[in-house]
Order: structure tokens, then sequence, then C-alpha cells
């Protein structure tokens, strides 16, 4: 990616890399080949070298005690420490550590969607762009009680009469 691709771009390269790392979290997913695990290894790390020098540009400026910064910012330390790790042992102890990785993408994308506005649907996991009506979605509520994220109004559940 580079600095002349355009907002729609950027948004579908992060959705693209939100999708890929959670089709490894999915606990139902096949079990992976090594040799393709291994393949996916390095796209989340080439995920992270990129979210990691967007979300650190995104924190530039801000003002030191802004939360979400300052959230962002652990969320940059574990990925750091997670790229860190060395090969575990076995298939299994390698899908655990490369799963990591994978959450580490995900945490990333949504701290890069809330440091620059990018927002994504909860149900397609789609971005939401200007011209798109969408409305919260409540599925899952904060401890506060407001709603987690927001949706396209066409993928939200019909309501039942």
């Amino acid at each position: 990616m580079n600095g002349a691709q355009s907002e729609a771009e950027t948004q579908l390269d992060v959705a693209a890399m939100r999708r890929g790392a959670s089709a490894l979290l999915d606990e139902n997913a096949p079990l992976i080949r090594y040799e393709d695990l291994k393949a996916s290894e390095h796209r989340y790390r080439d995920n992270l070298a990129w979210l990691l020098r967007e979300v650190d540009a995104a924190i530039a400026g801000r003002p030191e005690d802004d939360v979400q910064a300052k959230v962002a910012m652990a969320g940059m330390g574990e990925a750091l420490r997670r790229l860190e790790e060395i090969e575990a042992v076995g298939l299994a102890g390698e899908v655990r550590r490369v799963r990591r990785l994978a959450r580490s993408v995900v945490s990333l994308c949504d701290h890069y969607g809330t440091l620059t506005g990018l927002r994504m649907c909860a149900v397609c996991d789609k971005p939401i762009t200007a011209d798109q009506e969408s409305a919260p979605y409540d599925m899952f509520r904060t401890s506060s009680g407001g709603p987690t994220s927001d949706a396209h109004a066409r993928c939200m559940p019909p309501v039942p009469d």
C-alpha cells in the first residue's frame, strides 16, 4: 500500500486484512496445513507492518492524554511482542502462535478504524461509506449499555413483529 492509495482502496485493504485474520480465528474452521499456516503468518506480518505504521501515524499529533491513542499504543505494543515470538513446537503450537498474530491484525484494524473514522459493518465486515445508510448494531452492548458498532441498514436482521 502506498500514500497515493484512495480512501476506498484503504478501506477495502483493511477489510481484507480483517477477513483474512478472522478466518484463522474461526474455531469451526478445518485444521490448517502447515504450509498454509506459514503463508498466513507471512501475510499477517506484512499486514502488521503496514498497520503499525498507519496506526502510529494516526496517533501522531494527538494530545498525550488521548484515550484512543493510549489504547492503540497498547495494542501496538502487544503486536510487537507477538511479532518477536519464536516458532512454536508442533502444528498445534504454531497454530496458537499464528492466531495471536491474527488477533493483533484484527485489533490494529479496529484501532486504525477508530483513529481514522473508518467504520466497518458488524454484520458483513465490509466498510460503511458515507453514502451508505447505517444503524447502530446492538447485538452486543458495552458495559455502559451503548451499542458496540454500526452495520449497514441492509445487513440488519429484520425486526420481529
